[in-house]
């Protein structure tokens, strides 16, 4: 890391955003960011600018986006029935295989240049899960990981969950980076309406149920309330500072 390291982040609330909007929105910031790195590079160290940082959060429209890793046939419902349900689908250039977004779910879209923290991208999955875990904890839910799968699940503990198919999935995430500037992010089911999962195979995984913090406590919660937990921890673990 050298000396010309940006920890501020700047937090944005996009409230109910189209999915293609936040993805072109993302787009840019990368875009502006990867520039300003390449035009320092031509700059000494002491005329190089500070890149920025920015840590979106948002809540999509019913729609399912497939990773470059997925398979279509994950996806199980047809252009017909998508319309049926005011869905729609997008396959895009994030890890990871199919997923869904909708009301009620709080998505977070770090845009980073690691450049300003670390450049180790298994460090930076692991940290989002554990912003996540530790916010789950702040609502007394036991959250924890599962080698060898990304995310966030409950029912992690045993390997009987694991057996009698009691492990639920909480939060999902797939990430891209261009030139250790990160894009796409994670999805926490807060009010989630599950249904609309029963239309994919989440995740590509077939035999582990999808949850949310309103099916787990038994009451809806504020997203907001739940953005301030995420960002502060973040916070926490990234050294940020925020910036609003």
């Amino acid at each position: 890391m050298n000396s010309h390291c940006n920890k501020k982040v700047r937090i944005q609330d996009l409230g109910l955003l189209d999915y293609q909007a936040g993805w072109d929105y993302q787009e840019r910031l990368l875009a502006e960011i990867v520039a300003a790195k390449i035009a320092n590079r031509s700059q000494p160290a002491d005329h190089q600018r500070l890149t920025s940082n920015y840590l979106l959060f948002c809540q999509h429209p019913h729609v399912y986006t497939l990773g470059k890793s997925g398979k279509e046939d994950h996806l199980l419902a047809n252009a017909a029935f998508l319309e049926s349900i005011g869905a729609t689908y997008h396959k895009i250039n994030r890890g990871g295989d199919i997923t869904y977004h909708g009301p009620g779910q709080l998505v977070g879209y770090p845009i980073l240049d690691l450049d300003n923290f670390f450049t180790d991208i298994h460090r930076y999955m692991r940290l989002l899960e554990e912003a996540i875990i530790r916010t789950l904890a702040d609502y007394g839910l036991n959250a924890g990981r599962i080698d060898g799968l990304t995310g966030v699940w409950l029912g992690y503990e045993s390997e009987e969950n694991r057996r009698n198919g009691t492990v639920r999935k909480i939060c999902a995430m797939g990430v891209k980076a261009s030139r250790w500037v990160t894009m796409h992010g994670f999805a926490l089911n807060v009010n989630t309406d599950l249904g609309y999962f029963n239309h994919i195979v989440p995740c590509g995984i077939a035999d582990k149920a999808v949850t949310s913090m309103q099916a787990e406590l038994g009451r809806e919660v504020p997203v907001s309330d739940v953005m301030e937990h995420v960002s502060q921890h973040l916070a926490d673990l990234f050294e940020m500072e925020l910036i609003r």
